[in-house]
């Protein structure tokens, strides 16, 4: 048997996890003050006289508004100078004003009003106006109509570049949160026994994120056994554990927000030659990808590693299949997916702060397959991980 897997129940291993006990300090208004004073250097550079920012991850980046958008506008209009503005019905005033993290003009709409049009008025007479590349397209729309005379700009180049680079308050809290999961995948792994269903182990996993201090328990949860881990998102119906079985396990949580998302992948019983042979392959080309970060590499040159090391031991150089089906990593934050990717075409060269998933997943068709998730930030001379890689099949958790 593997070591650390099994031998537990989940009422055992609830009852040992404590609240985390040294959290992360929460980010504070002279950071998103520095964000805004950024955002405003970019905008210059694309020549935007304004940046509107819907509800969602980017609005809670630059005001703490932890909002998901709705069909009722709430959003931020960023002059290049002067203060910013909080487009927002007026009867959630109240709550918008308990959860501002910075000073704010409010302009405020009623029910029966257009939002797009008080837009257009708090524009103040700007005419180029960049737009978070996550706004929806009927805000897009009514913005357009509301103000034909505008000059509608991509602020991704803001929004991203502004979003991209963590501050350390902000490495601190991704840090947490992905420490958290990994102690939650140890746990997990030892509740496992034959006959266990991955709902089972679903349940688990998000009642010990919410023990161990989550911000709302688990942000997603992935349990594939057998066969259902040959597909990177699974299966539908719920799987039943076996003996000789591929676990494949992803998840995360979130810490004021900020994202983990962490795999590991391993055998309930003994391993075979060929599970053993493809985990030490996938294994090699997440070591690989991490090793070839630098400071301006380009992001797809880490993709492109990772599938050369798989393409020397006789699997797909590109998509197909047995091989890596998708990119062998994203950048997380707020977003547990968001810009840039290391992926081939994202050319945009690699920063300190830049944070990544590390995820050269291997699928074996019809059969099984092998995802090691870490995430690494870069670093002046390189990469550093937030949390140590899977150090073998045998013993996942060292």
């Amino acid at each position: 048997m593997t070591s650390g897997i099994g031998g537990s129940t989940a009422e055992t291993e609830l009852a040992g996890i404590v609240p985390w006990p040294d959290p992360a300090a929460p980010i504070g208004r002279a950071e998103r003050e520095a964000r805004i004073a950024k955002a405003r250097t970019l905008m210059k550079e694309i020549g935007a006289d304004a940046l509107i920012i819907g509800a969602g991850a980017s609005l809670r980046y630059f005001t703490g508004v932890a909002w998901g958008a709705t069909e009722r506008l709430v959003a931020m209009l960023l002059p290049l100078d002067g203060t910013p503005k909080m487009i927002c019905p007026r009867f959630e005033l109240g709550s918008l004003a308990a959860s501002m993290g910075i000073e704010a003009e409010m302009l405020l709409w009623e029910e029966h009003e257009s939002p797009y049009e008080l837009t257009v008025r708090g524009l103040a007479g700007a005419t180029r106006l960049a737009i978070d590349p996550a706004l929806p397209f009927f805000v897009f729309n009514g913005v357009a109509k509301a103000g034909p005379g505008l000059e509608l700009l991509d602020g991704a180049p803001v929004v991203d570049g502004c979003r991209s680079i963590k501050s350390p308050a902000e490495l601190a809290l991704m840090a947490q949160a992905k420490a958290m999961t990994l102690e939650v995948h140890r746990r997990a792994a030892k509740i496992l026994a034959p006959g266990i269903t991955a709902s089972a182990v679903r349940r688990f996993i998000d009642e010990a994120h919410r023990t161990i201090g989550a911000d709302n328990g688990s942000t997603f949860c992935a349990v594939q056994f057998g066969q259902a881990s040959a597909y990177p998102h699974g299966l539908p119906g719920d799987q039943t554990l076996e003996d000789g079985q591929i676990v494949l396990i992803d998840t995360g949580c979130q810490v004021q927000g900020y994202n983990s998302d962490i795999t590991r992948t391993y055998v309930f019983g003994e391993p075979s030659p060929e599970q053993r042979r493809v985990w030490e392959l996938e294994k090699k080309a997440q070591a690989a990808a991490f090793a070839a970060v630098k400071p301006g590499v380009p992001c797809e040159e880490i993709d492109a590693v990772a599938r050369r090391v798989l393409a020397a031991a006789g699997l797909s150089a590109d998509y197909e299949l047995p091989g890596l089906p998708h990119r062998t990593g994203h950048g997380i934050g707020l977003s547990i997916h968001e810009a840039p990717y290391l992926v081939r075409g994202d050319k945009t060269p690699l920063a300190p702060g830049m944070c990544f998933s590390n995820e050269p997943m291997i699928v074996i068709p019809d059969d099984f397959g092998v995802r090691l998730e870490d995430h690494f930030h870069v670093t002046e001379d390189g990469a550093a991980w937030f949390t140590q890689p899977q150090p073998s099949l045998e013993k996942p958790f060292g």
